[in-house]
C-alpha cells in the first residue's frame, strides 16, 4: 500500500465512517402523493348533471322548501337550504348547519317521504 492510496478523498458512494459511529442514512426518493379531491368535485364530463343539481338547489332555495338530508352515517338533518357552493350546503333548521356534499347520501322534500 502506497501513501498515495491512503490520501485519496472518500467517494460519495462509500463515505468513510469513524469507529463507533453509525453509517449515514441514504434518502429514499419517495413519490409525491396525488392531490386529494372531494367526490363532489366532478370532471367536465358531468357538466350536464352539475347544471341539473344547481337548478334543483336554486329552485328549493327560492321556494324555501323544507328538506330532509340523510347523511352517509345515517343522521338526518331537517331544514331549508339557505345557500350552496361547489362543496357544501348551508341548512337552516333548528340550528344552522354546514354540510359537505360528499357527506350526503340522499335528500328529499319533507312531504315526499312515501
Amino acid at each position: 500500500m502506497s501513501i498515495s492510496d491512503t490520501s485519496r478523498s472518500p467517494s460519495p458512494e462509500s463515505p468513510e465512517v469513524e469507529p463507533g459511529q453509525a453509517p449515514p442514512r441514504k434518502r429514499k426518493n419517495l413519490a409525491t402523493p396525488l392531490p386529494f379531491r372531494f367526490p363532489a368535485q366532478t370532471a367536465d364530463r358531468d357538466a350536464t348533471n352539475r347544471h341539473a343539481e344547481l337548478f334543483y338547489l336554486q329552485k328549493q332555495i327560492h321556494s324555501q322548501t323544507p328538506m330532509v338530508i340523510v347523511l352517509e352515517d345515517g343522521e338526518r338533518v331537517d331544514g331549508c337550504i339557505e345557500w350552496y357552493d361547489r362543496n357544501s350546503l348551508k341548512i337552516r333548521g333548528r340550528n344552522k348547519t354546514l354540510i359537505y356534499k360528499s357527506a350526503i347520501k340522499y335528500m328529499y322534500k319533507l312531504g315526499d317521504n312515501g
